[in-house]
């Protein structure tokens, strides 16, 4: 009686353990918590969809794909813990992420330990591809052209000559300040000062600064929970210079932050770009409003993108793989391989993992409405070679 019990709850577990190897998961990193989840949201949101749509077309290959989602925090000690424990599960064979490059750089180091490949829709800091790492992909464009873009279009096209620089310390916001600074004095205007602040409350000395040195605009490279309460206070002082940032700005929640008056005379640059910008994604922005109740953003468009390359990849390497389900290796070859005629448009893949030609937008909040933002330029850049 006892051997055969021994035999029955072994043979339950081998027949678990071959259940449990056709369960293929893609999983998310984003801040699904604190400041920023709003856009965190968006990105496990297009991520989650593109899954969805998927997942019948694996199952008739035999294996039952499922989304995976982690809240990074925009931490990124809880990113690089999250990332532990994704690599220790062996049915993850991508990941979706991050928002933050300060979190994504850490974080897919220890995803470079097995070769787990990350595919971001958000990630711009030039180092985040740089390092040459095999398995990390970006479907986004870079702050070392993004930050310049934006010192373009102030100098030539605003016609500013003095501009007070501002960065929240991080990976990304720094080097987006410091690639937009750095263009603008090439070009002949003058950085007033370059500062760097994590403070989120209380932004009256930088205001006395930026009073006394009279710029032109203020430029801040950071995410809308840090600009959205500074612009609010600055406004509040009766300072109505133009503000310009990056792509961290691309989201309603900057509105919503700063409200609408002090949102008013806003500028800035996203390599999303806004949805008017992707006729495709027509079809995504209703299934996500239906399904969500919520608009999507450029971010859940981009995380759509992102999530179908990894599906692709897998799908090619079922394949090669004689219909067996790959390892996390065989899955990050593959996606290098990829090119896809996505929502956001042509993706391909160069040798270092950045997309081989990135979309770059410049849009302005004349009234402070995040969904009333025209559209003033867009440009398409290669990615910068290898340095």
């Amino acid at each position: 009686m006892k051997q055969t019990l021994i035999v029955a709850i072994g043979a339950l577990a081998l027949g678990l353990a071959s259940a449990q190897s056709n369960v293929i998961k893609i999983a998310t990193q984003s801040p699904l918590s604190g400041g920023q989840a709003a856009l965190g949201e968006q990105i496990k949101l297009g991520a989650q969809v593109a899954v969805e749509e998927a997942q019948a077309r694996f199952k008739a290959m035999g294996f039952d794909l499922q989304l995976a989602p982690y809240d990074d925090q925009a931490n990124p000690d809880t990113g690089v813990a999250n990332a532990n424990r994704i690599i220790n599960d062996k049915d993850i064979l991508g990941v979706v992420g991050h928002l933050n490059s300060g979190v994504a750089i850490p974080a897919s180091e220890v995803y470079a330990r097995t070769g787990l490949v990350m595919v971001s829709p958000a990630n711009t800091n030039p180092r985040v591809t740089d390092r040459n790492l095999p398995n990390v992909n970006r479907i986004c464009g870079r702050d070392d052209v993004q930050g310049p873009a934006g010192a373009e279009f102030a100098y030539r096209d605003l016609k500013v000559t003095k501009a007070f620089v501002l960065h929240d310390k991080t990976a990304y916001g720094q080097g987006l300040a410091e690639n937009f600074a750095a263009r603008f004095k090439a070009l002949g205007g003058t950085v007033l000062q370059l500062v760097g602040t994590e403070e989120k409350s209380n932004f009256a000395p930088l205001i006395v600064q930026i009073q006394a040195a009279k710029p032109d605009l203020i430029y801040f490279g950071g995410i809308y929970d840090q600009i959205g309460p500074f612009a609010k206070q600055l406004r509040e002082r009766g300072i109505t210079t133009p503000i310009m940032g990056g792509d961290g700005l691309d989201s309603s929640e900057y509105e919503r932050l700063a409200g609408t008056a002090a949102a008013k005379n806003t500028y800035f640059t996203t390599v999303a770009g806004p949805v008017s910008q992707f006729p495709k994604a027509a079809a995504l922005a209703k299934v996500f409003e239906q399904k969500f109740n919520k608009k999507i953003e450029g971010f859940g468009i981009y995380a759509y993108d992102s999530a179908n390359v990894i599906i692709a990849a897998i799908e090619a390497a079922i394949k090669a793989n004689g219909g067996k389900k790959p390892d996390v290796k065989q899955v990050a070859q593959e996606v290098r391989k990829v090119k896809l005629s996505g929502l956001t448009g042509d993706i391909e893949f160069d040798s270092k993992g950045d997309i081989k030609v990135a979309d770059y937008f410049v849009l302005y909040m004349e009234d402070g409405v995040y969904a009333h933002a025209k559209l003033l330029k867009k440009v398409a850049v290669p990615a910068p070679a290898l340095r």
